[in-house]
């Protein structure tokens, strides 16, 4: 998989800026630190952080049983396996890798990127949603973590700089 950033390293911290309300993240910015410590979400930590990414979904996630969220959290949070890492949160209702990427991104101790299709295009990726999986995600969290060590910057950093530069300069269905 060959990445290509779209826009001068230098300017990661501008194409940053330009996200928009750093309040967006409060929420799931808070649960993070808190499932982290604990080792897995609760349920309406998880429903909070799933409605960040998608709103759409709720209906979905909300038929998750606690003890299954904390379960499968619990998985994902202490692996060492990246694979199961990732894909065993899309055994949750309602969630897909995208949702999945953005537990991680939030909640687990490494490094992770939200997968989205606006930040995938500013690393000159335009992978469809059906083509998401293992080796796309691999690939996209070592060209991340890599990119926001060589910029001196956090990943959700990173993360807002790829999004900020697609909702401006991608056209999107046109």
């Amino acid at each position: 998989m060959n990445f290509r950033l779209r826009f001068p390293k230098d300017r990661v911290n501008e194409w940053a800026a330009r996200y928009g309300d750093a309040m967006d993240d409060a929420v799931p910015s808070s649960i993070g630190p808190v499932a982290r410590q604990r080792g897995h979400l609760l349920r309406e930590e998880f429903l909070a952080v799933t409605r960040w990414k998608s709103p759409r979904t709720q209906p979905r996630c909300a038929e998750n049983a606690p003890e299954f969220i904390e379960a499968v959290t619990r998985v994902a949070l202490s692996t060492s396996n990246e694979q199961l890492c990732i894909q065993v949160l899309t055994l949750l209702r309602g969630v897909a890798w995208p949702t999945a990427s953005v537990i991680l991104h939030f909640c687990a101790t490494r490094p992770y990127p939200v997968l989205d299709f606006r930040a995938l295009w500013s690393l000159s990726c335009d992978a469809e949603a059906a083509d998401y999986d293992f080796m796309l995600w691999e690939a996209y969290v070592a060209e991340t973590r890599s990119l926001a060590t060589e910029c001196g910057v956090s990943m959700r950093t990173l993360d807002r700089a790829l999004w900020a530069y697609s909702k401006v300069r991608q056209r999107v269905g046109t």
